[in-house]
């Protein structure tokens, strides 16, 4: 059981600053943040959960099962992420690649404190066992001075390519010969940056990528010695009730300062018949996905290739959405779902095993998912890009970023789109 406490602070901003700070505490941490971007899908502005009660760490195998024991039985908010990795167990696929974040391939974790802000109010969730320490943590939270940070800033880290720019344009050649056979039709091909040896403030450097990009589902995770900071304008999936929501982004231009160029190139990107091309092809891989849970004839694209602005770039999203019944297992909406189709490419399966070949990292959390199944069985889920990963431990740091490789893609292009993808995270690190 819970204990709710409504709360009312008198500066919202101030409160979300000092709770975020105050969190780090934790061994466990999920802080979700829409940036005031209050779509008509938005649920919160934001929500922290810390302080596991009980969790859930595993491989791939068999993960979704576990997971839908684990929701089952703790018909509680449970917080926590997906990898890549987990296609896996959804289909007869590896995983061999360098792997040197070493996130476990699925954690989740019923959090003993819950905050869940709207407009300028806090619902304030303890599990009962704790909810004599809500008054004892206010207070703390709200003293918490931003002029103490938990960590001494660091100094800038210098950044390698895991695929330098010729071998980029090799594998990418490569991809296109099996577009061009017949292999696939897109095929998302991502590749990392890293820096080894080095040391980051992760609290510091999550705020200056969000003070950077602003998204809609940035995303702070703390999962014992790893961090995932995230500047994700990218939702996965949701489920409201029997409505299943999922968003996905194909199609990216950068921003300008000149608000005339900045908009033409906005306009620009709507009428990119390359752009278009890849959503759309993405849009029908998800319908398909979907319809595998949906209620008959309940499938309907509601936006398609709309742009949407953000600090960084503009970006093309769809809305897809389905019906499913009141019956259907919430953990079954994600296994016939994921790895998210704009991650993945078409057909899907073919396209995993092509990007498994000529990839030379593990994905691991990164085109991953990070979200929260509420107690009814209602979930939300983004998808992890634009992000930094952290092992602590081991003193690595990595980012990585993709594009969609269709019949159409030039490798240079293709090659400064990533750039622009990796902006944020890179001026975060370098500077």
């Amino acid at each position: 059981m819970r204990t709710n406490k409504p709360f009312k602070p008198k500066s919202i901003n101030t409160f979300k600053q000092n709770l975020l700070q105050w969190s780090q505490q934790f061994d466990d941490i999920v802080w979700l943040d829409s940036n005031n971007h209050r779509t008509q899908y938005s649920s919160y502005d934001a929500i922290l959960a810390v302080d596991a009660f009980t969790s859930i760490k595993t491989d791939y195998v068999e993960a979704f099962k576990r997971l839908e024991d684990y929701q089952r039985s703790t018909k509680d908010w449970i917080f926590g992420y997906l990898t890549y990795d987990l296609k896996n167990t959804t289909e007869a696929l590896k995983s061999d690649n360098l792997d040197n974040l070493n996130f476990p391939d699925l954690y989740f974790f019923q959090p003993k404190k819950l905050f869940l802000i709207k407009d300028d109010s806090v619902e304030i969730k303890y599990l009962s066992m704790v909810d004599d320490e809500i008054d004892k943590d206010l207070k703390a939270i709200n003293s918490f001075s931003n002029t103490n940070p938990v960590e001494k800033p660091c100094k800038p880290i210098k950044i390698k390519l895991r695929i330098h720019k010729d071998d980029y344009f090799k594998k990418v050649n490569k991809m296109l010969s099996h577009i061009q056979r017949g292999d696939i039709y897109e095929a998302n091909f991502c590749q990392e940056f890293y820096a080894e040896g080095s040391v980051i403030n992760p609290i510091e450097s999550f705020n200056k990528l969000n003070t950077i990009s602003k998204p809609p589902f940035a995303t702070y995770l703390k999962q014992g010695d790893r961090y995932l900071l995230s500047a994700s304008p990218e939702r996965y999936i949701k489920k409201e009730g029997q409505k299943i929501i999922s968003q996905p982004i194909k199609g990216t231009a950068k921003r300008l300062q000149n608000i005339d160029d900045d908009k033409l190139l906005a306009d620009n990107l709507v009428k990119d018949e390359k752009e278009r091309s890849e959503n759309i092809m993405i849009v029908d891989l998800v319908r398909n996905d979907l319809s595998q849970t949906a209620e008959n004839g309940s499938v309907r694209v509601e936006e398609l290739c709309k742009v949407y602005s953000f600090l960084q770039v503009h970006q093309m999203i769809s809305t897809v959405t389905s019906r499913v019944s009141e019956t259907m297992s919430p953990v079954e909406i994600l296994k016939t779902t994921f790895p998210m189709g704009s991650m993945t490419g078409a057909p899907k399966i073919s396209a995993m095993n092509i990007i498994e070949d000529l990839e030379e990292t593990k994905r691991g959390l990164y085109s991953g998912s990070v979200g929260y199944f509420k107690p009814d069985g209602d979930f939300d889920f983004n998808v992890i890009i634009r992000s930094i990963l952290y092992n602590q431990s081991k003193q690595y740091v990595s980012y990585s970023v993709g594009s969609a490789i269709t019949a159409k893609s030039e490798p240079l292009r293709e090659y400064e789109e990533c750039l622009i993808k990796a902006k944020a995270m890179r001026e975060v690190l370098e500077k």
